[in-house]
């Protein structure tokens, strides 16, 4: 499993650009799916192309939820490639891709959404041989909440995305890896508490599981 990160409030690569927002390119089970599309088209098609990732190779997009920081490239992007878009229920927008996700939902073998949480967001979530990995978004509905989501799939070891303003440090205990990104709050403190797991995040980085 490959996450490479595309766009994000830092860059841990000098030659991509930082913006406010996030999306991340998840390659897993033969399969390329782009997670959120950050806040401006136009930044996240330059990232990816010093990525080397092309956009036309991407099979589907999972959007966590729909404030403009995770769907502001989503237009520019499906212009370029239409994929199909998984998006939660209270996303308004209209796509004639979209697949609404309100409960549960495998969508490939080993790869599943939390369902829409507090009626705001989903995680990606994906079965490893290690363990359930959890991507995440902004976790509004919580991280507890999503924890607990995801764990109906197994054992989750590894949270990937942005924290918010989580505080509730306990809860990390027990996983192998924790890359906080864009909106958490509290990164120096998680990674001053799990230094052995915490990861840095930024555009740029890739995470290999």
């Amino acid at each position: 499993m490959k996450i490479t990160i595309i766009y994000d409030n830092e860059a841990f690569r000098k030659d991509l650009k930082a913006d406010w927002g996030f999306s991340c390119l998840v390659e897993v089970y033969e399969k390329k799916i782009l997670f959120d599309t950050g806040t401006k088209g136009s930044i996240l098609f330059e990232n990816m192309k010093i990525l080397d990732i092309d956009p036309r190779m991407i099979e589907e997009v999972f959007i966590s939820h729909g404030h403009g920081d995770h769907t502001g490239g989503l237009s520019d992007f499906l212009n370029v490639n239409p994929v199909p878009v998984y998006v939660p229920a209270s996303y308004r927008k209209f796509y004639a891709q979209a697949v609404t996700v309100r409960e549960p939902v495998q969508i490939h073998e080993n790869i599943f959404s939390t369902g829409e949480l507090r009626n705001i967001e989903q995680s990606l979530i994906v079965k490893t041989e290690r363990g359930v990995v959890v991507i995440a978004g902004c976790s509004h509905p919580g991280v507890k909440t999503i924890l607990k989501a995801a764990a109906q799939f197994g054992n989750v070891t590894a949270l990937i995305g942005g924290l918010h303003g989580f505080t509730d440090f306990d809860l990390l205990k027990g996983l192998e890896l924790v890359c906080a990104t864009h909106c958490t709050q509290y990164k120096s403190e998680i990674q001053s508490l799990y230094p052995d797991i915490f990861i840095e995040g930024g555009a740029g980085r890739i995470i290999e599981l």
